[in-house]
């Protein structure tokens, strides 16, 4: 009789004892996920910086040319950008050159600023401002004779 009365009271416990442990399970996971997606927009857009700055510094100053292959991974543009929610406007691209040299003997620059990065789980907050990126390379001449200097390879 006595087991009987003991069992009733623990009707619920494995319940709430499930119920919690899948809370904690189920925060933990869908935080890895969030962490790992932030951790991938972080390394796509150091990757597209350099990218774009590969670009800038071989085929000289076209700004429109470069913010394309920075936010689309394409010289003419597109409809879809590789990082979600990024736009040409977060992109910003500087040359210098050393006098009396050409571009050719140049830096170019990119930066990429201001971009947050959304998550997809509402309480975990709503963005973050992700850090600003920069990569600068030396221009290449690919090639091409120096104005006034030696000529390519």
């Amino acid at each position: 009789m006595y087991f009987r009365i003991a069992n009733r009271n623990q009707r619920g416990a494995a319940l709430v004892e499930f119920a919690i442990g899948a809370t904690v399970f189920l925060t933990a996971m869908f935080a890895v996920l969030e962490f790992g997606r932030a951790l991938w927009t972080h390394n796509a857009l150091a990757d597209a910086a350099r990218r774009g700055a590969r670009y800038a510094a071989i085929n000289g100053p076209n700004e429109a040319a470069v913010r394309n292959v920075v936010v689309y991974g394409d010289a003419l543009g597109g409809t879809k950008p590789i990082i979600p929610d990024l736009d040409v406007e977060k992109v910003h691209v500087d040359y210098s050159t050393n006098p009396p040299f050409s571009l050719a003997m140049g830096t170019a620059t990119v930066r990429i600023e201001e971009y947050e990065f959304k998550f997809i789980l509402p309480f975990l907050g709503t963005s973050i401002q992700m850090p600003n990126y920069r990569t600068t390379l030396s221009a290449e001449n690919a090639g091409a004779p120096i104005p006034g200097g030696a000529p390519g390879p």
